[in-house]
């Protein structure tokens, strides 16, 4: 395109920003007398404007004027609103003048989809006010923690720490042992939220599809233990066993694809039947139910520093052991070590397997490996659900045993054609 074009083009963009901004403020203030709002989508369109045009002179090599001129009008703002903060004290209108000369001076700099992404966020902070206000009034103080811990985990240490191999045979990166922590703590923290967003009705069902997605067995550990109590006829228990390990199933799918890529496309193809069938037991045996239960809560909140490092240090040990493998017994030791680490955490396993050098092993051997993990857990979930439900737990241990018996023949298939 034309020089001017492009020119044109982020200034325009600085204005549309604005202008959206500006739609927002202006219904939001609409019952406001005439001649009382500071602001409305005319000012916000030109603050945009202006801020855009600050961007473009500042990049065609006349820094300090487009500093002046984005100063300006951040003053003008400021003076504008000092006695409407005072009789109100409300800076909502206030901080969203000065984040549109932000955004359009990000505009006029040349990132205009980024200052279109920002202006969008913008105005939908700006427009859920009642729900994010009703939203931080139902937490208590054991759910602000919760978001501290979380907040340190992964926003204060992750991005501080080194991403470069070191210690022994080279087999740590700082960065990326974290990041599992992070990634685990998160499957936690959104179980965690998402509960508190359903209040205080925490059905089977939901339990399943939240507490699977970070810990399928802790569960099936609750549910067969409520099913095992509950005498009537035929309740949602089963069907929530059933779903928990769908969704691990897919959280595992999910983790592959974050962390060991190579892997994700032989994997798919050995778990993807055994996911349709534990869905569509679930799904069938939730048909069957009779029920309306609240059930158990979803397991409480897991952010704890302590268990994750705990893990962290498993990892690294477990990454040592891999690269010592890889040296002393080639692929097939690998294998029988991701085999043996995954008997103990299936992700632990996908985090050794990822945490190997490319051509290490070959992603069909480690696909093969990690469906042995995921058999392994299933097994315990199907002895679990027995030992605590009995008799009563024999629907849920059959739809386990329907998805076993799919992971076990897709894996029969995945050896044969090694």
């Amino acid at each position: 395109m034309e020089p001017w074009v492009t020119e044109a083009l982020a200034v325009g963009t600085g204005l549309l920003a604005g202008m959206l901004i500006g739609i927002e403020r202006g219904w939001k203030l609409k019952d406001q007398k005439p001649g009382t709002r500071v602001a409305g989508v005319r000012t916000f369109s030109m603050l945009g404007l202006a801020g855009a045009i600050a961007g473009l002179i500042g990049t065609r090599g006349h820094p300090l004027v487009g500093a002046v001129i984005a100063a300006a009008a951040v003053t003008l703002l400021i003076v504008a609103y000092a006695r409407e903060l005072k009789a109100q004290h409300d800076a909502t209108t206030a901080v969203a003048a000065l984040l549109t000369v932000a955004i359009g001076f990000l505009a006029g700099s040349g990132s205009g989809g980024l200052a279109m992404a920002c202006a969008a966020v913008v105005v939908m902070l700006l427009a859920l006010r009642t729900e994010l206000h009703g939203f931080v009034e139902r937490l208590d103080e054991n759910d602000v923690k919760a978001l501290a811990r979380f907040a340190v985990i992964a926003g204060a240490v992750l991005p501080l720490l080194p991403s470069a191999p070191f210690g022994p045979y080279g087999a740590w990166n700082a960065q990326k042992l974290w990041l599992v922590v992070v990634l685990v703590t998160g499957f936690s923290f959104a179980g965690y939220i998402a509960n508190r967003v359903f209040g205080e009705r925490r059905g089977t069902v939901a339990t399943a599809l939240i507490g699977g997605a970070y810990s399928s067995t802790a569960v099936t550990v609750s549910l067969a233990q409520m099913l095992g109590k509950d005498k009537r006829a035929s309740g949602p228990e089963p069907a929530g066993i059933a779903l928990a390990t769908a969704v691990m199933y897919l959280r595992v799918l999910v983790v592959v694809a974050l962390l060991a890529t190579s892997v994700l496309l032989p994997l798919t193809i050995i778990i993807a039947p055994a996911l349709v069938v534990a869905t569509l037991a679930g799904f069938v045996l939730l048909r069957m139910s009779s029920k309306d239960s609240d059930g158990p809560a979803p397991p409480g909140n897991p952010i704890q520093l302590v268990p994750a490092l705990g893990f962290l240090a498993f990892l690294a040990v477990a990454a040592v052991a891999a690269r010592w493998a890889d040296g002393r017994f080639g692929e097939e030791g690998l294998a029988v070590l991701i085999l043996l680490t995954g008997s103990m955490d299936v992700d632990a396993a996908i985090i050794t397997t990822g945490g190997l050098k490319p051509g290490t092993i070959s992603p069909a051997l480690a696909a093969l490996a990690l469906g042995g993990t995921v058999m392994i857990n299933m097994a315990i979930k199907v002895g679990v659900t027995l030992a605590y439900a009995r008799s009563r737990g024999i629907s849920a241990a059959l739809a386990l045993v329907a998805s076993m018996v799919a992971l076990g023949i897709m894996l029969a298939i995945g050896w044969a054609r090694l």
